[in-house]
């Protein structure tokens, strides 16, 4: 039964995952943080670091919590949260920054349904170059009209 629970709760993190980053995008990263988003917008930079990667290195922060209090007392729980923020971190990083801004050189020929809609949905995005006005903030799950041709 444990084992199951655990699945349940590293599916069920991931899940909320999306949701998180849809949030925080809207509400944080275009709202009082959008000092460290808005150069993710403008590329007006000449390095390969962006200030935007610091929402990264946030969630990876809280998902290493979550995994070391797991690890030093009886909040099992812990495990499956932090694994499952991990996990949508790593999807979040293999769909945004690699695939769709190609930060590395790979998935460049990813010509799918699933892969163009996501395309579409963040040139949407990147079309508002100012913090009001976006559209889109999901990630992984963008609304069906991307998908259609």
């Amino acid at each position: 039964m444990k084992i199951a629970l655990w699945i349940l709760i590293f599916f069920g993190t991931f899940s909320v995952m999306e949701f998180m980053a849809w949030f925080t995008h809207k509400y944080v990263m275009h709202g009082f943080l959008w000092s460290l988003h808005k150069d993710h917008h403008k590329k007006d930079h000449d390095s390969w670091f962006e200030r935007n990667d610091f929402f990264f290195i946030f969630y990876a922060v809280v998902s290493m919590s979550f995994i070391m209090v797991a690890n030093n007392t009886a909040f099992w729980y812990g495990w499956p949260i932090g694994l499952g923020i991990l996990a949508y971190g790593i999807a979040y990083f293999l769909v945004h920054d690699i695939f769709i801004h190609q930060r590395f050189k790979v998935f460049r020929n990813a010509n799918n349904w699933y892969a163009r809609g996501v395309r579409r949905a963040h040139k949407m995005h990147h079309k508002h170059l100012g913090k009001e006005d976006g559209e889109c903030f999901g990630m992984l799950f963008v609304p069906f009209k991307y998908f259609k041709k």
